[in-house]
């Protein structure tokens, strides 16, 4: 994929991240108070490390971080982040060790695309209802999951099913997505106990 050398890209490089989404984390984490010391936090598909580079500064060391990708992560992270190289279409609670609960999930996995928006779509929406189903059995009540989702038919089916989930849905375009991006975040907040989902 071609790296757009633009101003996010040379700010990533300056300020040590891995890659320029870390900006897309902060821009969320500033506008909707979403990580805090102490979180346990799972950032889902979260190669080549740059929201775990930031989640670090904002929940250790007195929080958990635990990254999930296929890919290796390999820049530098402190030493009380957990990265597990598994599928996500394959992963069970009990890879997330003895306590699996979580107080916020961050997934900003995209499929590999074809150029075709139709398929593209509709593999981010399968890549996110699998993230959807994992945080109804590991994310605490009450607690939060932003996904990185792209923008399409199947987007409306993904938005109910959030809806089903959680409380309240906040959807958000940070600045710092190029502006050729069709993708959009959804955030659900204050997930709803089981007997209470749809």
């Amino acid at each position: 994929m071609k790296k757009i050398r633009d101003h996010y890209f040379l700010k990533a490089r300056k300020e040590g991240y891995a890659a320029r989404s870390a900006f897309k984390l902060e821009e969320m984490d500033r506008k909707f108070g979403l990580l805090n010391k102490g979180q346990r936090v799972l950032d889902l598909g979260c190669a080549p490390g740059s929201w775990l580079q930031y989640a670090a500064t904002r929940v250790l060391p007195e929080g958990t971080l635990v990254g999930l990708d296929l890919k290796p992560v390999e820049v530098k992270l402190p030493n009380k982040v957990r990265i597990i190289r598994k599928d996500i279409f394959q992963v069970r609670d009990e890879d997330f060790l003895q306590n699996p609960v979580f107080d916020i999930l961050l997934c900003d996995m995209a499929p590999g695309t074809t150029g075709i928006r139709s398929v593209d779509v509709q593999r981010s929406y399968e890549l996110n209802s699998c993230a959807l189903k994992l945080s109804n059995r590991i994310l605490k009540p009450g607690g939060t999951l932003v996904v990185k989702a792209f923008q399409g038919e199947p987007l409306n089916r993904l938005k109910e099913e959030f809806r089903s989930c959680f409380e309240s849905l906040k959807l958000f375009k940070p600045r710092s997505s190029r502006n050729e991006s069709i993708e959009i975040y959804l955030l659900g907040f204050n997930q709803k106990p089981p007997e209470l989902r749809n």
